[in-house]
C-alpha cells in the first residue's frame, strides 16, 4: 500500500454487486480488503436514483430552514419509544459533550397496530413526518432505495469473508433493523458557555453497516491505523463504515472504525444523512466460527469508549439502547 493509498479511502464500483454479476466476486473481495485495512469505503455504481437524493436534499434543507419552534412541532419527545423526531442543536451528546447539530430522528415506518408496536418494543413505531410538502414520500423512498443497497453489500461482505451470500440475511437482516437519520451542521458560532468542540465527537457505530450520503461540503474524518484522515465528499456516492457488531461477528477481524465530524465553519449549512443497516433487534449476536485471523482480542484500551466489543452477548437491540440512552439521557429517563 502506497503512502497516498493509506490517506484515501478506497472508491469501490459496486454495480457488480447490485446486479448480481460474476464479477461480484471481485467487487466482494476489494470489499473485505478495505474492511481489513481502515473498515471505511466509498461505493460509487449503487443503483441509487441521484435525483432523488438531491430531491431528499433540497426538501432537508426547507425543513432545517424553519423556525426551531416550528420544527419543536415534532420533537423526539412526542416520538415516544420509538425514538423518532427532532432534536435541536446541541440536544445531542458523544461521550457526555453537545454535538453541534440539528437532526430528525427516523426508521421503518410501522403503524400503530403493528406488533412490534403493540409489545411496546423500543425504536419501533411510526415516524413523526414534519409538514414539508413531498418530504414523507421522499424518505420513505431513500430509506428503502438504499436499504437494498445495505442488502447487496451485506451479500459482499459475507462474500469477502469465505460465507455464503445469504450468511447474514439468514441469520440477522432477513427483516433488518433500519435508522435513519437526516443531519444539519449549521455555519454558525457556538454559543458561549457551550462545551462544544466537534459538529460530532469521536465514536464508533454501533450495529453492521453504515451508508452515509455527504452534501459537497465535507467534514467527515476516520482515525486509521495510520492517524486522522479526512473522507471529503464524492458525488454520487455513498460512505460507508462498519459497526461495532460486524467487529463482533468477525472476532476483530473487520473493525469498527473511530470517526468525527468537524464543526462547519464553511459559511453554508452541511446535510448529511447516516442509514444504519443493523442486525434485527431481538436477533442474537454471535461470533463467526472459523474465521482465520480473528482473534476477538480485548481492545478495550485502545477504544474511544473503553469498550470490549467481544465480550457483549444478547440482544442487539440491548447494546443499542445501552448507546442511545447516553446519548439522549433525557429521553431515556422519559421513555425507558
Amino acid at each position: 500500500m502506497t503512502k497516498t493509498e493509506a490517506n484515501t479511502l478506497p472508491l469501490i464500483d459496486v454495480s457488480a454487486l447490485v446486479a448480481g454479476t460474476a464479477a461480484r466476486d471481485a467487487v466482494a473481495a476489494r470489499i473485505g480488503a478495505a474492511c481489513r485495512a481502515h473498515g471505511f469505503f466509498y461505493v460509487t455504481g449503487h443503483g441509487v436514483d441521484p435525483a432523488l437524493v438531491k430531491r431528499l436534499e433540497e426538501l432537508s434543507h426547507r425543513f432545517f430552514e424553519l423556525p426551531e419552534e416550528t420544527k419543536m412541532r415534532w420533537r423526539m419527545a412526542l416520538g415516544g419509544r420509538a425514538w423518532r423526531g427532532y432534536f435541536p442543536l446541541g440536544g445531542e451528546l458523544t461521550s457526555g459533550r453537545p454535538d453541534w447539530k440539528e437532526g430528525l430522528y427516523l426508521g421503518t415506518e410501522l403503524p400503530a397496530t403493528h406488533p412490534l408496536v403493540q409489545a411496546k418494543t423500543p425504536v419501533h413505531g411510526p415516524n413523526l413526518f414534519p409538514e414539508v410538502p413531498g418530504f414523507r414520500e421522499t424518505i420513505l423512498d431513500y430509506m428503502q432505495a438504499v436499504t437494498q443497497l445495505g442488502h447487496r453489500l451485506m451479500e459482499g461482505i459475507a462474500l469477502s469473508l469465505g460465507l455464503d451470500a445469504g450468511y447474514f440475511a439468514k441469520r440477522y437482516t432477513a427483516d433488518p433493523l433500519i435508522l435513519f437519520r437526516l443531519f444539519n451542521y449549521p455555519s454558525q458560532p457556538v454559543p458561549e458557555g457551550l462545551d462544544v468542540q466537534w459538529g460530532v465527537g469521536e465514536h464508533t457505530d454501533y450495529g453492521l453497516l453504515t451508508i452515509l450520503h455527504q452534501d459537497h461540503i465535507g467534514g467527515l474524518a476516520v482515525h486509521t491505523p495510520g492517524g486522522w484522515i479526512d473522507a471529503p465528499p464524492v458525488a454520487d456516492s455513498f460512505v460507508c463504515n462498519i459497526g461495532d457488531m460486524l467487529d463482533r461477528m468477525t472476532g476483530g477481524l473487520y473493525k469498527s472504525t473511530p470517526h468525527r465530524v468537524k464543526r462547519n465553519t464553511s459559511g453554508h449549512d452541511r446535510l448529511s444523512f447516516p442509514l444504519f443497516f443493523d442486525p434485527n433487534f431481538e436477533a442474537r449476536v454471535q461470533r463467526i466460527e472459523g474465521l482465520p485471523g480473528a482473534e476477538a482480542r480485548d481492545d478495550s484500551a485502545e477504544r474511544w469508549d473503553r469498550a470490549n466489543v467481544h465480550a457483549f452477548s444478547g440482544r442487539y437491540g440491548d447494546y443499542l439502547l445501552a448507546k442511545v440512552s447516553k446519548v439522549f439521557p433525557q429521553l431515556r429517563d422519559e421513555v425507558l
